[in-house]
């Protein structure tokens, strides 16, 4: 849900001042040493099956903060860039932007898994079916692969309902959560016809929760991850141990993370409003992170929430 390159409002590290100022940037070109493969070199994202056997990709683009014409552009050069999986929600206030770029794309509508949410204030049966009408016609698209609950706040068992309905008749083809955690889902659960094939939920290397995603894994819902470079905070793009490991297998410390996410078997969504970056997070599936490597991130966990507001 959060996503790079708002740090700089914060006074996070941004991604772009450390590939700018930092020797390796000042030496390689974009799609040389730095590892940004051209449209043509990218490979296809892998996918994975979801609970109810929806095949969703495993890495997407995410749209938090993106806004108008910055936002169409975004969305219509990471689809030609290859991206397939688009992530959106009301709260964002940019599906309308979001749908044009989808239409701009020129792209068939069957090849995408758009993504959107439902807010608080549209909790409950009849506000959620409203809701989600609202969001098909901002997005000018006729159904939705996922459709979440942003927040464990508010009726989310008469929402839960309407989303039932709603996939029963085939106008969202998977329905889950965000933010919500063992026990809010577990709660959700007991009284559903469905069970929800998603959370979607902060998980970075400062932040790894590993508890959830273990309690995810056994309960059949994958995890799906939003802030996936923390938003840049705990000085994550210059952090020693993520450039060794990058160095290593001559990548960015943004592919190294994105490729930590991919072998724990986890989707990430990292936004950018940066042409070179996105199709710099797309160049992570020709080489993997050793055990060494899984070890050291691992030890940079501190199990603690950088976002508590949305905890």
């Amino acid at each position: 849900m959060m996503y790079i390159e708002s740090q700089e409002k914060r006074g996070a590290i941004s991604r772009r001042a450390v590939l700018k100022g930092g020797a390796l940037a000042a030496t390689a070109v974009a799609f040389g040493r730095l590892g940004w493969a051209s449209a043509n070199e990218q490979r296809s994202i892998p996918q994975v099956r979801l609970g109810n056997g929806v095949m969703m990709p495993m890495l997407g683009f995410g749209t938090y903060g993106l806004r108008g014409d910055v936002c169409t552009e975004s969305v219509a050069d990471a689809i030609t860039a290859g991206y397939r999986l688009i992530d959106t929600a009301k709260v964002y206030q940019n599906e309308e932007a979001v749908g044009a770029g989808i239409k701009k794309s020129g792209i068939d509508r069957k090849s995408l898994f758009v993504t959107s949410k439902i807010w608080v204030e549209d909790s409950g049966y009849e506000p959620a079916k409203r809701a989600f009408q609202t969001t098909l016609d901002k997005l000018q698209l006729e159904y939705l692969d996922l459709y979440l609950i942003h927040r464990p706040r508010g009726d989310v068992q008469g929402s839960w309902r309407a989303m039932e309905e709603l996939n029963v008749a085939g106008r969202i083809r998977a329905i889950g959560l965000s933010n919500f955690d063992e026990s809010q889902l577990a709660s959700l659960t007991a009284g559903a016809k469905t069970k929800p094939v998603i959370n979607q939920v902060e998980s970075h290397p400062f932040f790894q929760e590993t508890v959830e995603h273990a309690s995810l894994l056994t309960a059949g819902v994958q995890m799906e991850v939003w802030a996936p470079f923390a938003e840049g905070r705990n000085g994550l793009f210059t952090n020693a141990v993520l450039k060794q490991i990058g160095t290593k297998h001559g990548k960015t410390v943004a592919q190294t993370v994105l490729r930590w996410h991919h072998q724990r078997r986890v989707v990430a969504i990292p936004r950018s409003s940066n042409p070179e970056h996105r199709r710099e997070n797309l160049a992570i599936f020709d080489f993997s992170l050793d055990a060494e490597d899984m070890g050291r991130i691992a030890a940079l966990d501190t199990n603690r929430s950088l976002f508590p507001e949305w905890t």
